[in-house]
């Protein structure tokens, strides 16, 4: 099945990616949100998750349960894909914006790229 275009963001869409199991997808925009998509209707599923600067990067964990992004702030946010609430406050440590976000195989651990040059 053809979806038409998914629309709602207001601004470049830098980041998307599909839940483990196909039936979501997220996606990350300079707006500042990112989205939440039933990937057979294409219908948002929640509100927009709200941040304080750019998104650049977004993943789902391996159980589809948490949402990982990256943003022009250089922090990292985990949030719950359910519910939309931030886990925790956002991971610090990158001096740079962070271009890239992926949690471990087991989703124990996320790791991170950015134009700091690290890893």
């Amino acid at each position: 099945m053809l979806l038409p275009p998914l629309e709602g963001h207001e601004d470049w869409v830098q980041s998307v990616g599909f839940s483990p199991d196909g039936k979501c997808i997220v996606s990350g925009s300079a707006d500042k949100t990112i989205r939440l998509w039933d990937a057979r209707s294409g219908e948002m599923l929640q509100p927009p998750l709200e941040y304080t600067q750019d998104i650049q990067c977004v993943a789902f964990s391996p159980d589809g349960k948490h949402i990982v992004s990256g943003s022009y702030d250089n922090t990292i946010q985990l949030w719950d894909a359910k519910t939309g609430n931030m886990l925790q406050s956002p991971l610090v440590g990158h001096e740079g914006w962070v271009e890239s976000v992926a949690f471990s195989p087991d989703g124990k651990h996320i790791i991170s790229a950015s134009n700091d040059r690290t890893i």
